[in-house]
């Protein structure tokens, strides 16, 4: 169930990096299964190929405080758009670097505040013990 939850969480900050980035486009008759497919991938790229992304770049993110891990964001959502266009045959495009750039800060934020409404397991697990 979590794991459905988390992937409804990236659906909808695609879409809102769709709605609002230029250059992130959904084509076709079945946009909504796109996205649908774009979140799955974004979602396996996040579990596997992001981390060693970050470990190779480690040295840059620690010169740079953090901040290229927005770079680190923006090559990850720009192979995920790549996997779904190519290999999946789905019509989420993304364009380009700076389209990956602004798309990846748009879809971290949407997904931060979304799960903030969202109740955590140490949360449920305090108030089952107090009860």
């Amino acid at each position: 169930m979590r794991l459905f939850v988390r992937w409804c969480v990236i659906v909808a900050a695609l879409v809102v990096a769709v709605l609002i980035v230029p250059g992130i486009d959904v084509t076709g008759d079945s946009a909504w299964l796109a996205v649908f497919v774009m979140a799955a991938v974004l979602g396996f790229v996040n579990a596997f190929i992001r981390p060693l992304l970050a470990l190779l770049s480690c040295g840059c993110i620690v010169a740079t405080m953090g901040l290229f891990l927005l770079v680190v964001n923006a090559l990850s959502l720009w192979l995920a758009g790549y996997i779904a266009e190519h290999w999946f045959h789905v019509g989420f495009r993304v364009s380009g670097f700076w389209s990956a750039f602004f798309g990846g800060i748009v879809v971290g934020i949407v997904s931060f505040l979304l799960n903030l409404l969202l109740p955590d397991e140490w949360t449920k697990r305090q108030r089952s013990r107090r009860a």
